[in-house]
């Protein structure tokens, strides 16, 4: 899709009230996802709808994900967060895996690790992880974008390493799915909260998982949903699960899950790869901004930008209409397609000031 249609499409879905670039926090919603949302919940409240939602809608959003993420759809399981994907996985380690993990990585990537109690975690710096892998390492546990800095971790460098000892690779994309170019298939799990750059409600996340990595990854959370035949499901234990990562499947969200169908074929409708030059190249304009004040971000080419020292002046640009996060003492701006290069002036005038 070409800027000026990204511009319209851009044009007829949002309507921000501040320079919002606080992405990394929370994606704004499109509008058709807000009254698809609006739909639902009129409908559950007159009794005009004999179920809570439709499964139609979350397997529309399973594909949605799918589509962006590279992958079939049967690899895809849907739930509501990104710690419950990541416990799952955790239970299926065997006591005294070793866990590799970049250090200051999200805990929700490393707490259901870690609470075990009987596994061995490790940590290094980002830019260590992949010489970091050995043959003793179970699992390599990261985000592809680091959520306190933007920084990108080297995907390559880390999957040629765990390929190497036999390792399995989880990757967090939640900081990076929606504008950054997704091949899932790549790593044994991959996890996502919908919630950020895919633009859905809170209450979505996906996980995707290899053919050869379900064969070893029990699913612990099982009930109906997961089952081969849900309806008849309902009593008794689920005698046949889905045969595909459908059987990873939590009983979804239904309000969340009826919007994050809309929104994820807003991101399709418009391509990653537009969606990637817009977003990096505002990052870009707001990197050079910083370093013409005398500050000094995070480098690297994410739509993520940190700035070490000026995470204290977050509710200053707040009170000034320009939305951001403080973050490990980081000033972290992030940029989606409903960013303007007013809105990387905005917020530069503001720290000028």
């Amino acid at each position: 899709m070409m800027i000026s249609s990204l511009s319209r499409a851009v044009a007829a879905e949002f309507a921000p009230e501040t320079a919002y670039l606080n992405t990394s926090s929370c994606g704004l919603l499109p509008r058709r996802t807000v009254d698809a949302v609006k739909a639902l919940a009129e409908e559950n409240a007159t009794g005009r709808r004999a179920g809570a939602g439709d499964f139609g809608a979350v397997d529309r959003a399973r594909a949605g994900f799918a589509r962006l993420a590279g992958v079939d759809a049967g690899r895809v399981a849907v739930g509501s967060s990104v710690a419950v994907h990541v416990g799952l996985i955790a239970c299926s380690l065997p006591a005294g895996a070793e866990v590799l993990a970049p250090e200051g990585e999200f805990s929700s990537v490393t707490s259901p690790f870690a609470v075990r109690g009987d596994l061995r975690m490790r940590y290094v710096p980002l830019a260590e992880l992949a010489d970091a892998v050995r043959p003793e390492t179970a699992l390599v546990a990261f985000s592809s974008v680091q959520s306190a800095d933007g920084r990108l971790a080297g995907l390559d460098a880390v999957r040629a390493a765990a390929a190497a000892h036999g390792a399995r690779t989880l990757l967090d994309a939640t900081q990076s799915a929606g504008w950054l170019p997704l091949d899932a298939g790549a790593y044994d799990y991959t996890v996502t909260g919908g919630f950020k750059f895919l633009l859905c409600p809170r209450g979505t996340s996906f996980l995707t998982v290899t053919e050869d990595a379900q064969r070893s990854l029990p699913p612990v959370f099982a009930g109906w949903v997961a089952a081969a035949d849900s309806w008849n499901s309902l009593y008794e234990p689920v005698g046949t699960l889905a045969p595909d990562a459908r059987r990873y499947d939590e009983p979804p969200a239904f309000l969340p899950y009826h919007g994050a169908e809309h929104s994820l074929a807003l991101l399709n409708e418009i391509g990653i790869d537009a969606l990637h030059g817009h977003a990096t190249g505002l990052a870009a304009r707001f990197r050079q901004g910083l370093e013409g004040l005398g500050h000094k971000p995070v480098p690297g080419a994410t739509a993520v930008v940190g700035a070490p020292g000026l995470g204290d002046r977050a509710a200053e640009l707040e009170r000034a209409g320009v939305m951001v996060s403080d973050r490990a003492g980081n000033l972290r701006a992030a940029f989606h397609l409903y960013n303007t290069e007013a809105d990387v002036d905005r917020a530069l005038d503001v720290l000028a000031g």
